[in-house]
């Protein structure tokens, strides 16, 4: 190894350069410090030795209510300084779930995100999410995902108020021009609630919606 590094050029002392010469050594070695630096921001999170965790992300643009399956999912490491808390830490721990809202590709999946295990659409198979108008604006502010409700029509001068489906999920509630009430009575329509059922529940809640009013009372 001696001898080897005694056949290698010895390098030249800058202190000792003038000229052209130093000026352009003096670049190099500025280039190359500056693209070290561009390759070590470009490395994963545990390659530079900063503390990170494997951390489930969304692998693409999903909308509210879908149940998660293996693809809709990713595993990345992601710094501990800016992982989110309650963060999914395992593929696993995510597929099958009921996503509450809309998540944009790479976004990391928190346990907030999540229906629990009792919603139809993960505990029976062949449920499904549907929307509902709401006729009534102001029972729709109180509701949250996760909540389970009963979906009742209230009926019309010829026909008493029944209900149409028990225990439907709350998956997410559309408030057009935000959450405030005014933003709901200044609308032409009702907001618009998903809600999770199984499939003949659905069916019979979205037909029914179509022709009378739907409101939802609260467990």
């Amino acid at each position: 190894m001696d001898t080897l590094l005694s056949r290698l050029p010895a390098l030249p002392d800058l202190r000792r350069l003038r000229g052209p010469r130093a000026r352009l050594i003096r670049q190099c070695l500025a280039a190359a410090l500056l693209l070290a630096g561009l390759l070590l921001l470009l490395l994963p999170p545990a390659a530079r030795g900063a503390p990170a965790t494997g951390t489930v992300v969304s692998a693409r643009d999903l909308p509210a209510g879908s149940v998660l399956r293996s693809a809709d999912v990713r595993l990345v490491a992601v710094p501990d300084d800016v992982r989110p808390a309650g963060a999914l830490t395992t593929p696993e721990a995510a597929v099958g779930r009921l996503l509450s809202g809309p998540a944009r590709a790479g976004e990391p999946i928190t346990d907030v995100r999540l229906l629990g295990g009792s919603s139809p659409a993960t505990s029976e198979p062949g449920s499904v999410t549907v929307p509902v108008r709401l006729a009534d604006a102001a029972v729709a502010e109180l509701l949250r995902p996760g909540q389970h409700v009963d979906v009742v029509a209230r009926g019309t001068a010829g026909s008493p108020a029944a209900v149409l489906a028990t225990a439907a999920t709350v998956v997410t509630v559309h408030r057009p021009g935000g959450t405030d009430s005014r933003s709901f009575g200044s609308s032409t329509e009702g907001p618009l609630v998903l809600l999770a059922l199984p499939t003949q529940a659905a069916t019979k809640v979205a037909a029914s919606s179509l022709e009378q009013p739907v409101t939802v009372t609260l467990r």
